[in-house]
C-alpha cells in the first residue's frame, strides 16, 4: 500500500478514529469494569498517540519506542479519566501522553540531575497527574506547591531541572520557507549594541594611557596582583603605584 507507515507493526493508515460520543460511551463502560471497552478505547485512540509523538520526531529517538511509551500514557489517561466532568477525553489524554514521553526522554537523557532534585520533580509530576485526574485540568505551580507543602521556588527549580534540552537550531515557526529557530528568539543581554560601544570606548580610553599606567592596570585587574606586588615588580613605591592607578582610572572614567 502506498504511503503505508508501520510503527510497532501497526499500519497507521488503518488506525480507527472514535467519535466523541463513542469515546464517552466506552469510557463509561470501561469505568464499570468492561475490559473489552477498555481495549476498544486504546485501539481507537492510537492516532492520538501518533499525533503526539510527531512533536518529538526531531529528537532522533526511535519512533517505535516513543509510540510504545505514548501508549502507556494513553492507558493511564483512560484509567484515570473522570467521566463525571464535562471534558473531552483528548483534552486530558494529550497532556498525559506528552508527560509520559517526556519522562521517558528524561530518564534516557545524557544530562544528569541530582537524586534529591529528581525525587522532588517526580513528586511534583505525580501530584500534577493526580490533580489532573481529579479536576481534568493542569494545576498551577502555586497549587502544586500547596499540595506538596513546598516553596514555589522548589517546584519551579525541580521542573526546570528535568526539562528536556532544546537545540538552538530547533525550528519553532516556518512561513514561506523562512524558518525561525530557537536561537533567533534568544536575547543576548551581553553582546548588545550598547555593550559593543562601551567596549570600544574603553579600549580607546585605555589606549590613551601611558605604557606604565596600562602595565599597572593589567597587573592589578587582569593578573590580580596587589599594589605591593606591582611596586616590587616595577621598582617603585606602593604609594606611587596607588597614585598612578587612581589617575589612570580617573582618566578612563572621564573618557567614558
Amino acid at each position: 500500500m502506498q504511503n503505508k507507515v508501520e510503527i510497532c507493526g501497526v499500519n497507521t493508515s488503518k488506525l480507527k478514529v472514535l467519535k466523541n460520543e463513542e469515546t464517552q460511551r466506552l469510557l463509561l463502560r470501561a469505568k464499570a469494569g468492561d475490559k473489552q471497552a477498555r481495549e476498544e478505547l486504546i485501539a481507537g485512540n492510537l492516532r492520538l498517540v501518533l499525533s503526539v509523538i510527531q512533536r518529538f520526531s526531531n529528537r532522533g529517538e526511535n519512533a517505535d519506542d516513543l509510540f510504545q511509551v505514548g501508549c502507556i500514557g494513553l492507558i493511564k489517561a483512560i484509567d484515570n479519566f473522570n467521566t463525571d466532568l464535562d471534558v473531552r477525553f483528548s483534552t486530558y489524554g494529550v497532556p498525559m501522553i506528552v508527560g509520559e514521553i517526556r519522562r521517558y526522554l528524561r530518564d534516557n537523557s545524557a544530562m544528569r540531575v541530582s537524586r534529591a532534585m529528581r525525587d522532588t520533580a517526580y513528586r511534583v509530576l505525580q501530584a500534577k497527574e493526580a490533580y489532573m485526574a481529579q479536576h481534568q485540568k493542569e494545576p498551577t505551580v502555586e497549587e502544586i506547591a500547596k499540595i506538596l507543602e513546598l516553596k514555589r521556588e522548589e517546584v519551579v527549580f525541580a521542573l526546570e531541572a528535568i526539562v528536556d534540552p532544546v537545540s538552538l537550531y530547533e525550528p519553532v515557526y516556518s512561513d514561506s520557507g523562512d524558518t525561525v529557530c530557537v536561537m533567533d528568539q534568544v536575547r543576548d543581554s551581553k553582546n548588545t549594541d550598547e555593550s559593543w560601544l562601551e567596549r570600544i570606548a574603553l579600549k580607546e580610553a585605555i589606549g590613551r594611557l601611558t605604557q606604565r599606567e596600562r602595565h599597572i592596570l593589567d597587573m592589578r585587574f587582569f593578573q590580580g596582583k596587589t599594589q605591593m606586588e606591582v611596586s616590587a615588580e616595577i621598582g617603585i613605591s606602593q604609594a606611587q603605584v596607588s597614585r598612578l592607578e587612581k589617575n589612570a582610572l580617573k582618566q578612563i572614567r572621564k573618557e567614558l
